[in-house]
């Protein structure tokens, strides 16, 4: 099934809510596994949290995470410290290209027993679980922060605690600073500093309860429409300034994209609209080493206003759900678009006009569906296999509905 999307960009606004971030409510639940007397409020909605949900309330013998690689990564650790009891975790075909090495090397040298079913470095996963007793341990910092922030989230349970030196540049680092962030609220003693991430033990938390903030990620989606829009204005809660989350960096970047930000504390909510007479720049140039996933959605709002681009510490979307680098040179390439990608980066040159009746693959991965849907402001666009949205933001469709998008099943 597809959809076509059109839309005729006069001007519109809205009022709507997004559920709380995947990857707070992730990190959340994993802390709740092993402490048991968190409550949670605004926990997300999206495929990810609501497969981690479910073996965390029922660990199985044999795990099934589908294109979830958070529930995997973060599984791989918790089921590792599961003593006397075995397991198998498995996934998609995607799932099994994943490399997960770095992890499990990790938590093997701390005392884990962990071996692969088929094909080394890779899943399907065989964990025995059995006693860690933690201590200090040294890895790559250009590695996925969700193989350190992993590790992380069971420290505190660990009797030794858990010091990580890291070394290098970082990747992702708003990431582990959240993790830091979560462990604190609850209670657990640590710290971040000069690429040591220190985390004492804590046998046991006071009862905590805690109200997740709305996901940026998915809101960068609503970036973009405003961007590309003719005149809009929309009202999305709950959103902080001060968020945790890497990605509240959107409202800064977006600036330079003809999109204002007003915080309203009263409400905690965020009112986004477009500048009035705003003069687009020729050219941006991000490092998003610490952003990486609003890359596709900032490479795209530039494609459709004709902005030229340079984005750079992209290494980590090699391994996401698909090769993103060039899932979007060859998709915005069918649109009319000049892109060069690297390893690392992603070169868009500017474009004048746009191919019309173009079909967009989404290689089972949701940021492409959501980051091309709002090209439909500027032509008519097909987006394939939509459903991968719920991976991390089932409202999508609905809220675009909302603003007046026009969706027909193809």
């Amino acid at each position: 099934m597809s959809y076509l999307i059109n839309h005729n960009n006069n001007s519109f606004s809205n009022s709507f809510e997004i559920s709380g971030s995947k990857s707070e409510s992730n990190r959340l639940l994993i802390l709740n596994s092993i402490y048991g007397n968190l409550k949670i409020d605004n926990l997300s909605n999206s495929d990810d949290t609501v497969i981690l949900d479910k073996y965390i309330t029922n660990l199985e013998s044999h795990i099934d995470v589908h294109h979830a690689g958070t529930a995997m990564r973060f599984l791989t650790a918790l089921l590792a410290i599961k003593t006397n009891k075995k397991f198998v975790i498995t996934g998609s075909k995607r799932m099994k290209e994943r490399p997960i090495k770095i992890l499990v090397q990790a938590l093997n040298k701390l005392g884990a027993n962990i071996s692969y079913f088929d094909k080394k470095g890779f899943p399907p996963l065989i964990i025995k679980g059995q006693e860690i007793f933690g201590g200090e341990i040294s890895l790559s910092s250009n590695i996925s922060s969700q193989y350190i922030s992993a590790l992380m989230l069971i420290a505190p349970i660990l009797k030794n605690g858990l010091l990580i030196n890291l070394e290098g540049k970082i990747t992702s680092k708003p990431y582990l600073e959240m993790t830091l962030a979560i462990l604190k609220k609850i209670g657990i003693n640590c710290y971040f500093k000069n690429n040591i991430i220190s985390i004492e033990h804590c046998s046991k938390i006071n009862n905590s309860a805690i109200s997740i903030e709305s996901d940026w990620s998915s809101v960068s989606y609503f970036y973009s429409i405003v961007a590309l829009s003719n005149a809009a204005e929309l009202n999305i809660g709950t959103f902080y300034k001060s968020s945790i989350q890497g990605d509240v960096k959107l409202y800064e970047i977006y600036a330079k994209l003809g999109v204002e930000t007003k915080f309203i504390k009263s409400s905690s909510r965020i009112l986004i609209k477009k500048i009035n007479d705003f003069i687009k720049p020729d050219h941006i140039d991000l490092d998003l080493t610490e952003n990486p996933d609003i890359a596709q959605t900032i490479a795209v709002t530039c494609f459709g206003l004709g902005i030229s681009c340079d984005l750079f510490g992209l290494h980590t979307l090699k391994i996401k759900e698909t090769d993103r680098l060039e899932a979007l040179k060859i998709e915005l390439s069918k649109l009319g678009a000049n892109v060069k990608v690297t390893n690392n980066s992603f070169h868009l040159a500017p474009t004048f006009s746009i191919n019309n009746g173009i079909s967009i693959e989404t290689y089972n991965d949701h940021r492409m569906a959501m980051a091309f849907a709002p090209l439909a402001l500027m032509t008519p666009i097909i987006i394939n296999n939509p459903d991968v949205v719920t991976k991390s933001y089932k409202d999508f469709w609905k809220d675009l509905k909302s603003l007046n998008f026009n969706l027909s099943k193809i």
